[in-house]
């Protein structure tokens, strides 16, 4: 499937913990270099890499930015020939094992700034706490989720939405023992890519190249 993302472990792709320090090496790169450029603790990023941890997508564009390179690089991003989505017909994708379901609802077009996507969040699932360049909107379409914005926690239920900026410490999760369904939209330049060294042999015998780019927008950007 051409949306794929980030291959199975079975095709012989390495995991995103393995692209991720095969990258940082081949930057020169040390770990804290890693977590001050992406604003990511150390101890995660060691975590990330050895695979005992899945970032979410925002995270997961946060590490892609410290390290020059576009979301797509770990991720299979979709064409965006025609900007129109159908119920049942999306893409769906989830990030290296991670519980989350998404769907790719945003197109991408020269001066686009939005990002949005469909989150099918299983019970059980928390998030880092993160924060980031830009803002956010969540809508529930199904379900409910809590979400923590500074110091302050509210419920979000569907037909509810939140809008905030990005800057300030927020995760979410869901304790509500059923999945629940969230439209999320924001001004993250999720895959935007860059002109980049394709990696060199991490083993097996033959080189990673990075997943299929998407056109390069003529706003420069990136995501957290």
């Amino acid at each position: 499937m051409a949306g794929e993302a980030l291959r199975q472990e079975t095709d012989g792709t390495p995991k995103v913990g393995a692209l991720i320090r095969a990258r940082r090496r081949q930057l020169k790169m040390t770990l804290q270099q890693l977590g001050d450029a992406s604003g990511i603790s150390v101890g995660y990023l060691s975590q990330v890499e050895r695979d005992h941890f899945t970032p979410s997508l925002g995270t997961l564009a946060q590490i892609s930015r410290a390290l020059e390179v576009g979301i797509e690089f770990f991720i299979a991003a979709p064409s965006a020939e025609d900007a129109l989505t159908r119920n049942g017909e999306r893409q769906r994708f989830s990030v290296d094992g991670s519980s989350i379901v998404y769907e790719r609802i945003g197109a991408e077009f020269p001066g686009s700034v939005l990002s949005s996507f469909i989150l099918t969040i299983p019970p059980g699932y928390r998030s880092e706490v993160v924060s980031h360049e830009g803002e956010e909107i969540l809508f529930m379409l199904d379900g409910t989720i809590t979400q923590r914005v500074d110091d302050v926690e509210m419920t979000i239920s569907a037909g509810d939405s939140l809008h905030f900026r990005g800057n300030r410490p927020h995760a979410w999760w869901n304790d509500s023992g059923k999945p629940a369904k969230m439209l999320w939209t924001g001004t993250l330049f999720m895959f935007r890519s860059r002109e980049i060294t394709p990696l060199p042999d991490l083993g097996g015998g033959k080189s990673v190249q990075p997943a299929a780019r998407t056109r390069t927008s003529s706003k420069k950007g990136n995501t957290t």
